[in-house]
């Protein structure tokens, strides 16, 4: 192996779920964040700017970046010495999309390119789940384009699936956050059976449609039972929105992630459906958002 002594990673966001598929499917969105990373003497330097630079910087060795870096390097026995650790943030935080995973994926990509290592994608994403926790977000955010993403064993096991050329996503990302964990707080420990079949049979119905382009089934497929009604409620007028998005013509409206931005798929133009959902939250729950319009990110981390 060869070291080297700096490297740039960009990793893209990501959405998860995408309705029924609950810790399993994910697709990556053109929206990226920037680290660069410089092994140097001694110490930690931390320069981010962009979404949640303040709070990060604040963090300094917690920051999720340097420590998945600095784990990454050390699983890979390099001595780092010191780091310079520079970062460009677009994904909002604690938002639902995939801003902890692009933060750690971010940086154990970086730190196995410093170390000259050469890892397979389940391997990198094996590298990568002690800080994350789940592949849902981390694997399109590698991968690119649409992912299936399990655990077998403790290991990742995923599949990149082909996206209908005419797809793009629509973010519509609220003033508010929302963490993971509070997220996951409002789910229940079981569910009934016929929900569970519910969503076996939209999961099955939504990949069909993206493989054979049967958008108009879309709608339908990313119908959820098992997570978006138990976190309606930390998402004020979330059914709403959804529904106006879907009136306004979207193909499929979903929770992305565990929320609070609510995504909408669209084969067209999707600024006014982004701005209809926009100024429904606003009306509905006095929530304010902003809608960005986002191609579908097919290549992953570079």
């Amino acid at each position: 192996m060869t070291n080297r002594r700096q490297v740039r990673v960009r990793v893209p966001a990501s959405t998860a779920n995408l309705g029924p598929g609950f810790d399993a499917l994910g697709m990556a969105l053109a929206l990226y964040n920037e680290i660069e990373v410089e092994l140097t003497g001694t110490g930690l330097q931390l320069e981010i700017e962009g979404e949640g630079a303040e709070r990060l910087q604040a963090l300094g060795e917690r920051n999720l970046v340097a420590r998945s870096v600095t784990e990454t390097l050390e699983r890979l026995n390099v001595r780092a010495g010191g780091l310079r650790v520079r970062m460009l943030n677009r994904i909002p935080l604690s938002r639902g999309l995939g801003s902890s995973s692009a933060a750690a994926l971010g940086g154990v990509a970086a730190a196995a390119a410093l170390a000259g290592a050469v890892l397979g994608p389940e391997e990198m994403l094996d590298l990568a789940l002690p800080f994350e926790g789940h592949p849902d977000n981390i694997t399109p955010a590698l991968l690119g384009g649409l992912t299936v993403s399990t655990l077998v064993e403790g290991k990742v096991r995923c599949v990149k699936l082909p996206v209908p050329e005419t797809l793009q996503a629509i973010a519509v990302i609220p003033e508010f956050h929302l963490s993971t964990a509070k997220a996951r707080k409002a789910l229940p420990s079981t569910v009934p059976r016929a929900d569970a079949v519910f969503n076996v049979g939209r999961v099955a119905l939504f990949l069909a449609a993206m493989h054979t382009g049967r958008l108009d089934l879309l709608r339908e497929a990313a119908q959820d039972r098992l997570h978006q009604p138990y976190r309606a409620a930390l998402v004020p007028g979330m059914a709403e929105v959804l529904a106006e998005g879907e009136r306004a013509g979207a193909l499929a409206c979903f929770l992305s992630g565990a929320g609070p931005t609510l995504l909408a798929l669209t084969a067209g133009d999707g600024g006014e459906i982004g701005e209809r959902m926009a100024a429904c939250w606003k009306a509905q729950a006095n929530v304010t958002a902003r809608a960005l319009v986002l191609a579908i990110d097919r290549d992953g981390l570079r």
